[in-house]
């Protein structure tokens, strides 16, 4: 339903393997400042009563928020469904914007055989006039065609305008001469108006005609009143190939700009529009593959297109506040966006009118109710100096907490403050404490501000500032020089948006080195870009001791500090064969044209499983997998590419005897290398290529359909430590380095 009313920043941390002395550093212009421009709304969500159904249609005027759709009963927030305080509200309710509680308008939508439901909701530009589409055939008792106008002053329902509109009413646009709507129905007022018309404010149909072959899901008026924009499952208007979208003359109905098949694919609609002197901007839904699920902006003079969203996953409807575009979906792979992979769904985005990146607001519904979609409507309703963004839809929890078809956000205050930091301190340098740790995030602010405390102090010794997203939450480390051989210390870190702060971490002990540790020091010194210890206790973060600060994340909690670790490291990672359970870094990589895989592995299985691979996926099964090492059934170590047909090389022998085995896997320019213990177990000098994709390291599991030898299982049941990727070949001399300081330690 329509209404009326960046720049791509750095994912990356500032800060990389940092050195600094026992000092406060002072905060610069770039510190954290709540909330991160140019996003203009919390993600705070506001005590907001409820519906006991699906809401499909939001709008507002003077302070008050008008909620439509398919429901029986409002209830206060927190309350249960039938809690003693729910009153009737038959598919309507109205509300204060700024304390979410009902007022005193009540309407019933009514209809004598089927289930009745308002699906549009638009307030005329005087404020006085309340239009209302849907499948209706009675509004407070007073018998209308699924089209009704309320006045906004007395809450009743106008007995002068009653057009007769023949099905289902699905969007509306309102000016002050005329009522433009958009639905299912094939007549209004008895003359041919093919799923879109216009009436004026009595009520008569205009000459507007805009007829199209499909159901029209969305209308909206552009900022100079010049022309229509309508949306839907359409093919045609007005005899016009244009699909899912046409630009249409506000007087006659006449298509001035059409969208032929092809410019969205056949199987996407659009199902909402709105508009202002930036642009006009649309949200699209697909079924099937290869469908468009995203957003699209339009120049305001010309409608071509500035900018598409090609993430997957149905957007519902879009709202504009400040030069953003906040959008409604249940957005779950936007991957070709170079965003998040697919995976978990995420309901509430936000990006700029200029560039489709996605911003640092993500605010979240589940799915819920009905067709599972979650939200579905915004309306942004300003009261007493404060901006309210409403939300409807078919959720039922927000943000984790229980909460029914509405929830709403404000322009301020920011109350939330970011996550506690995740931190490890290692000491494998002599005289050095490095602090690593994961970013927080905080859902509506992108850019935080960290302080670090050493020894229980109550001043910071190091602040430094960096972006993070919730599904991107890059390492930051520091390394503290100010201390010396023997000592022991102890290291918190609290994360701050620049209103908020939150507790500081749990602090972290550790003794300083007198001697470098040699297995890491090679490791490290041979240019590892990514080099996983896994000595932590517990949580999701698996820190980065190289340089790169390219930490893991560990996905349904494999098990932690076992006390068995390869090389001296203490203790490893414990994989338990479970199909959702796996290890994956943060940050997504391009395609190594050279690199090596090492580890530490220790098991007795004989269902075999992927010690490690490069896959296109880091919460879900991956499509795209390959640059991986599995064992198979009988012990014996595989390596795999991809370029274009499946090469491999596999170990005469079998490495499932409970013992520590050390495995290293090269790829350049000569060919692919595998070796276990220090020594070259096989080797194919003519492959030198792999799968051409951006992806992510995984450990512990992931698909190996098809694959040489494949396994019983894709997930590898055992413990792994010391997990290191470079982007160059290792030599067979610092293979066999590597593993004599491993064996040594």
């Amino acid at each position: 339903m329509s209404r009326r009313s960046r720049s791509r920043r750095s994912v990356t941390a500032l800060a990389l393997a940092l050195t600094a002395p026992l000092l406060t550093v002072p905060l610069t212009a770039t510190d954290a400042a709540a909330l991160t421009g140019p996003v203009g709304l919390t993600a705070d969500d506001l005590s907001t009563w409820q519906a006991n159904g699906i809401v499909y249609a939001l709008a507002q005027t003077d302070g008050v928020v008008f909620a439509g759709g398919t429901f029986s009963a409002i209830r206060p927030a927190g309350a249960a469904a039938g809690d003693p305080a729910e009153q009737p509200a038959v598919n309507f309710a109205a509300f204060d914007a700024a304390t979410g509680q009902p007022t005193g308008c009540s309407l019933s939508f009514t209809v004598g055989e089927g289930t009745a439901t308002v699906r549009a909701l638009a307030v005329s530009p005087d404020g006085q006039t309340l239009y209302a589409g849907g499948y209706f055939g009675a509004v407070n008792g007073v018998g209308v065609n699924s089209l009704a106008a309320i006045d906004i002053d007395t809450c009743t329902p106008s007995p002068d305008f009653h057009p007769a509109v023949t099905a289902t009413v699905r969007a509306l646009a309102v000016t002050d001469s005329t009522v433009y709507l958009g639905g299912d129905f094939g007549t209004v007022n008895g003359q041919t108006r093919g799923r879109f018309a216009a009436v004026d404010t009595a009520g008569a149909l205009t000459a507007w005609t805009a007829n199209a072959d499909e159901p029209g899901r969305a209308v909206e008026v552009t900022a100079d009143g010049q022309h229509v924009v309508v949306g839907g499952d359409f093919f045609s208007v007005n005899g016009t190939n244009s699909h899912a979208l046409a630009v249409t003359d506000a007087t006659t109905g006449a298509v001035t700009t059409a969208y032929p098949s092809g410019f969205f694919p056949n199987t996407s609609v659009v199902k909402d529009i709105t508009a202002d002197a930036s642009g006009v901007y649309t949200a699209s839904e697909g079924t099937g593959g290869g469908v468009f699920d995203g957003r699209t902006a339009f120049e305001p003079d010309t409608f071509a297109q500035r900018w598409r969203d090609t993430c997957l996953g149905a957007t519902q409807a879009l709202q504009l506040y400040q030069g953003v575009v906040y959008s409604a979906s249940h957005a779950h792979d936007c991957s070709s966006m170079g965003e998040f992979p697919d995976g978990q769904r995420r309901h509430l985005l936000a990006q700029t009118t200029s560039d489709p990146t996605l911003l640092g607001w993500a605010p979240d519904t589940n799915d819920g109710i009905g067709e599972g979609i979650g939200p579905r409507v915004f309306t942004l309703a300003p009261k007493d100096g404060t901006d309210y963004l409403w939300v409807g839809g078919e959720f039922t929890t927000v943000d984790g907490t229980a909460q029914q078809a509405l929830t709403r956000v404000a322009s301020g205050p920011d109350t939330g403050a970011p996550t506690v930091p995740q931190v490890k301190v290692e000491s494998i340098e002599a005289g050095k404490v490095a602090v690593h740790w994961r970013s927080s995030y905080d859902t509506d602010d992108s850019h935080l501000t960290y302080r670090v405390y050493k020894d229980g102090g109550s001043t910071p010794v190091y602040e430094v500032s960096g972006d993070s997203l919730p599904w991107s939450r890059p390492q930051l480390t520091w390394t503290d020089t100010a201390v010396a051989a023997g000592e022991t210390h102890s290291y918190r870190i609290s994360a701050s948006d620049g209103t908020n702060t939150t507790s500081r971490s749990t602090a972290q002990s550790v003794t300083v080195a007198s001697a470098a540790d040699a297995y890491a020091a090679a490791v490290r010194g041979d240019g590892a870009g990514l080099y996983w210890r896994f000595n932590e206790t517990s949580g999701a973060y698996a820190a980065d001791s190289s340089a790169a600060d390219d930490s893991g994340v560990h996905w349904n909690a494999p098990t932690q500090a076992v006390a068995d670790g390869a090389a001296g490291s203490g203790s490893s990672v414990g994989y338990t064969g479970s199909q959702s359970e796996w290890t994956y870094s943060d940050k997504r990589h391009a395609t190594p044209s050279a690199y090596s895989l090492e580890l530490w592995f220790k098991t007795t299985t004989t269902t075999g499983g992927k010690l490690i691979g490069f896959a296109n996926k880091v919460q879900l099964t991956s499509t795209s997998y390959d640059k991986h090492i599995y064992m198979a059934n009988n012990g014996r170590l595989v390596f795999g590419v991809y370029p274009g047909a499946i090469r491999t090389i596999t170990t005469n022998q079998s490495f499932n005897n409970g013992a520590w085995h050390h495995v290293v896997a090269t790829q350049g320019s000569d060919g692919i290398k595998l070796y276990v213990d220090g020594t070259l177990r096989a080797s194919n000098f003519t492959v030198t290529g792999s799968e051409q994709a951006s992806g992510f390291w995984r450990v512990g599991g992931d698909n190996l359909d098809n694959w040489t030898s494949r396994p019983s299982s894709r997930f590898y049941t055992g413990l792994i430590d010391e997990v290191a990727v470079y982007g160059k070949v290792l030599t067979a001399s610092q293979v066999a380095a590597h593993y004599a300081a491993g064996t040594a330690s």
